[in-house]
């Protein structure tokens, strides 16, 4: 059966009193449909809606709710409806509407809703921007250090699981046949090469992810008068990242002392920045790369030293590839990350370590507020369509 025409308009808001009634009802069992709405009509719409024609959420799960963005439901609406009752329920994924003993009503039905409530903003548009109006205004967005570093721990776990131990399984020089069929080298080589690749891609990316923390300091702490003004904001970002952590103490708040970038955190840094760029862009550093010398008699070689055969394929990627090295490097950017820290007051210190290990950051561009909207848990339920009278919702 369609919605009727008119069901919008024959919405009414209860006095709180008739709801807390019917709450509390103890021997009355109502058919309950539970349905959804998504972006039929945007939540937002929604909210300012109901809100200009009702007045303020009366449901009871505005008195059970957290004083936190940490809820299932975030507001509620429960309006009568003939003779049965209908809630509007706005949660992290959907509006959940919840139907008491309005058994004519379906999911296929909420398009035809959503198209009632947009046709009847008109008559209610100057309440419905006034409150848009109060409402704060956030951008969600990705940490891009957090990210980075995410994915940094990500591929170590999956190269430590490989269990590499090239010191105790580098292939000795083959001296019998039997040797030769027992080595199972396609094994050994696809294992390392997985692995010297996700070395490859760790030690690309750690320069990046201290730089990415750099930026996060900049983008939460600059200050005011610079974050204002287009170009000055742009001057800062765009510095060599050299001269972005000298300038911290002078471009941003928060911070008790100048950095001294002559400290050996940060010349440790320069170094595997070298590094990175030698590896990243196929330089052609020779004393780097080189892995082996010998003469030629025209085409005849002459080894100045002979090689094992793992030395001469599996050992030189792992040493072109620095597998040696990465959990130093590792070591290099944390240490200047919390270099930086150091040098921060305790409050700003704080608030730095909580929204450096978030993914999921936002921004108030009016005020000029950022931080944090929503913890780790994004929860969400399941109901089934319809609950008959007497089971347990």
């Amino acid at each position: 059966m369609s919605i009727s025409a008119d069901f919008n308009a024959s919405l009414v808001c209860p006095p709180f009193g008739e709801v807390i009634a019917e709450l509390q009802q103890k021997n009355r069992s109502p058919r309950v449909r539970c349905l959804a709405l998504r972006n039929e009509i945007p939540p937002s719409d929604l909210y300012c809606y109901l809100h200009a024609r009702f007045g303020p959420p009366n449901g009871p799960q505005n008195f059970l709710r957290n004083d936190s963005s940490d809820n299932l439901v975030h507001w509620e609406w429960m309006l009568r409806t003939g003779a049965g009752w209908i809630l509007f329920q706005g949660m992290n994924f959907r509006t959940a509407v919840m139907l008491l003993d309005v058994p004519e009503i379906s999911q296929a039905d909420m398009p035809d809703l959503a198209a009632q409530m947009k046709a009847d903003f008109g008559g209610h548009g100057k309440q419905m921007a006034q409150l848009r109006k109060s409402l704060e205004d956030w951008k969600e967005f990705i940490n891009p250090y957090q990210r980075i570093r995410s994915s940094v721990s990500s591929l170590r776990r999956e190269l430590l699981a490989l269990n590499l131990q090239p010191e105790n399984e580098a292939i000795p020089d083959i001296t019998s046949v039997q040797q030769a069929f027992d080595t199972d080298w396609s094994e050994i080589s696809a294992r390392y090469s997985k692995g010297l690749g996700l070395c490859f891609g760790i030690r690309s990316m750690l320069p990046v992810m201290a730089e990415a923390f750099v930026n996060l300091l900049l983008f939460a702490l600059m200050r005011p008068e610079l974050k204002s003004d287009e170009r000055l904001r742009d001057n800062v970002i765009r510095q060599p990242i050299d001269v972005r952590i000298k300038t911290l103490s002078m471009t941003c708040i928060g911070f008790e002392s100048q950095i001294d970038y002559k400290h050996a955190a940060f010349k440790a840094y320069h170094t595997l920045v070298n590094e990175r760029n030698d590896l990243l862009h196929g330089n052609v550093v020779l004393d780097k790369l080189k892995f082996n010398e010998v003469y030629f008699n025209r085409r005849v070689p002459v080894f100045k030293q002979y090689r094992s055969l793992w030395e001469r394929t599996v050992g030189v990627d792992i040493q072109a590839v620095g597998l040696h090295r990465l959990a130093h490097e590792i070591q290099v950017v944390d240490e200047m990350i919390a270099q930086l820290k150091s040098h921060l007051d305790p409050k700003t210190l704080q608030f730095i370590e909580q929204v450096s290990t978030e993914r999921d950051l936002a921004l108030d561009e009016r005020r000029g507020i950022f931080g944090v909207l929503f913890s780790r848990r994004l929860v969400d339920m399941f109901l089934p369509a319809e609950v008959s009278p007497g089971a347990a919702v």
